[in-house]
């Protein structure tokens, strides 16, 4: 993989589809008004506990071998879509864009953290 540059043009996240997905079910049942920053960082924040629950008390060579057990795989999956839609929705909430927050981001690691 290419380390990002200043003058990456591409985007490197692209959730304006799931951004306008969410908002959308979100308005269709009135919820807008609970999505609150607050709410949305404990809801976010209880759905990395639950993907945490699916590795919770297995070995290192159990979770990287976790795909392999279908029950498993499809609760992580779920639990990880659960964690990226209520960040994407925290992010569309706050005005926050993704694909500029992780470009400069990347850009000050690679900075802090330079390639030997």
């Amino acid at each position: 993989m290419n380390e990002v540059s200043r003058e990456t043009p591409t985007r490197l996240v692209d959730v304006r589809a799931l951004e306008s997905a969410l908002d959308d079910f979100a308005r269709a049942r009135d919820w807008p008004r609970f999505h609150t920053p607050r709410n949305l960082v404990l809801a976010l924040t209880g759905e990395v506990g639950e993907l945490a629950e699916v590795f919770q008390w297995l070995t290192d060579d159990q979770a990287a071998g976790l795909a392999k057990d279908p029950a498993r795989r499809q609760a992580c999956e779920e639990e990880i879509a659960d964690v990226l839609m209520y960040l994407v929705r925290l992010a569309s909430v706050l005005g926050i864009d993704l694909d500029r927050a992780v470009a400069a981001k990347l850009l000050r690691n690679a900075e802090k953290y330079p390639a030997p």
